[in-house]
């Protein structure tokens, strides 16, 4: 697995870059599979609903370290099966959903480049986001490598 990571010159946007000993299909799935997503991202158990489709809903509560537990919701803005994923997080008080933009590459058919983008409004928000976002990316990467193993 590598890692890339880079923040743009405005300060409010990021964008982490791994690539997964993974086939991209098998990536996919644990991103837009309501067990597997819950298995690996921190999610409550029975807690994750997807409709994966442009603008379909998604909800989720998370768990944080400390035991507590916070529900997120939003749609989808964008669907292109093993390529290309724009999901919408509904944020309080704000009129438009926050856009979250992974893309996947298959390489070599054995191998999957992740990309996550994502623009926001602060440089606190894009802290807060990217650091979330590393922490989705580490617990996917291990989920799959434990996936791999069996």
């Amino acid at each position: 697995m590598s890692t890339e990571q880079t923040t743009a010159a405005n300060g409010f946007s990021y964008t982490l870059t791994r690539t997964l000993e993974t086939p991209v299909a098998q990536v996919w799935r644990a991103w837009t599979t309501a067990e597997q997503y819950a298995r690996w991202a921190g999610a409550a158990a029975g807690s994750v609903e997807m409709d994966v489709r442009p603008g379909g809903a998604w909800k989720a509560t998370m768990l944080t370290p400390d035991g507590g537990q916070f529900p997120l919701t939003g749609s989808y803005l964008e669907v292109a099966e093993n390529r290309r994923l724009v999901i919408g997080m509904d944020v309080p008080g704000k009129p438009e959903p926050a856009a979250m933009t992974m893309e996947l590459d298959e390489q070599d058919g054995r191998r999957t480049q992740i990309v996550l983008r994502q623009t926001c409004d602060t440089v606190q928000e894009r802290d807060m986001a990217e650091q979330g976002s590393t922490m989705l990316l580490d617990s996917l990467s291990a989920f799959l490598a434990a996936e791999t193993r069996h």
